[in-house]
């Protein structure tokens, strides 16, 4: 019998209480709009299960200065980390579309909520290395941290700050989700783009030896190398998940219609070729797309058209797959 085909299940994600500047809330809706402008069937043909978000908490005052609104994030860790595992367990493949980064978090232990005895491999496609805790993090925004969540990291040797003990508990419930921590190794992590990182990041990319391959490798070797030099490196996981951050594309040559763009990134060809090649890989089991701010986008809906090129893309990869 024929190996059943993956079952594409789109997690729409709204949350952008993570993050320091307005309107990644607004990127799926300016997916929708990209997707309906190029006439694609995309939104109407994949069902699209929707989370709650907590983005009132925005209009309200912060009590946790270190770990911005994180009572909130504790909320949709809850509810990504759910519907993740709900659509793993049927064996489908989600997709999920978050507003800010920081529910990452949330989908890599919805992942080991389904499979707590695989090996999980992670591919943070991204400008930023997202290692920040409250005890280092400069502006205590929550999608600076998601890795380190995933991690089980605080960092502690490079703490800038200490932090209240309400926020150290909250702080340990998103590391502790699903009662499996660490959820990754440092040895299972491949950034890719990463180029504006801090030194308390830097020091501990350093101390694990965490493999970066950065645009000019990319762009030397190509990007279906690469894929299969970072597949290669996951030889050992048992699963892959993708994260990409749309801010790891050059913000000159796409958009800057993101919370931080950064300057000398990928193109739109290059991150899509590298996803499309990491995806082939049947152990690629979740794939997400983060930090689309249409608020922000000075090429009126340049990013999302972009990223919807690379998501439909991506999407037909995944149902190709046997």
């Amino acid at each position: 019998m024929a190996e059943q085909k993956n079952r594409v299940k789109i997690i729409e994600n709204k949350s952008e209480i993570g993050a320091g500047t307005r309107g990644s809330s607004l990127g799926i809706q300016a997916l929708k709009v990209a997707s309906f402008n190029m006439k694609s069937s995309y939104f109407s043909r994949l069902k699209s299960i929707i989370i709650k978000d907590f983005n009132h908490l925005l209009f309200e005052e912060v009590k946790y200065p270190k770990a911005i609104r994180i009572e909130g994030v504790i909320e949709i860790f809850n509810a990504v980390s759910q519907e993740v595992n709900n659509q793993l367990v049927k064996n489908n493949f989600p997709i999920v579309i978050s507003g800010d980064h920081s529910s990452a978090g949330g989908t890599i232990a919805g992942i080991k909520m389904a499979y707590p005895g695989k090996r999980l491999g992670v591919v943070w496609i991204d400008a930023h290395a997202d290692l920040h805790s409250p005890y280092t993090t400069p502006t205590g925004n929550i999608h600076g941290m998601s890795l380190a969540t995933a991690l089980n990291s605080d960092n502690q040797e490079h703490r800038i700050q200490e932090i209240d003990s309400v926020t150290n508990e909250m702080w340990k419930k998103l590391k502790e989700f699903g009662n499996i921590y660490p959820k990754i190794n440092a040895r299972d992590l491949v950034y890719v783009a990463l180029r504006d990182s801090e030194e308390p990041e830097d020091f501990y990319i350093s101390n694990n030896e965490i493999k970066n391959v950065d645009v000019e490798t990319l762009r030397r070797n190509g990007a279906e190398s690469v894929a299969q030099d970072v597949l290669e490196y996951l030889k050992s996981c048992d699963l892959i998940y993708i994260s990409f951050d749309v801010d790891s594309m050059d913000c000159d040559l796409v958009s800057y219609g993101t919370g931080t763009p950064v300057q000398n990134g990928l193109t739109e060809q290059e991150a899509s070729s590298l996803i499309n090649h990491l995806l082939i890989d049947k152990r690629t089991n979740c794939f997400e797309m983060v930090e689309i701010n249409p608020c922000l986008d000075n090429k009126q809906n340049k990013m999302a058209e972009t990223a919807f090129r690379i998501l439909e893309s991506a999407t037909s990869i995944i149902e190709k797959r046997g």
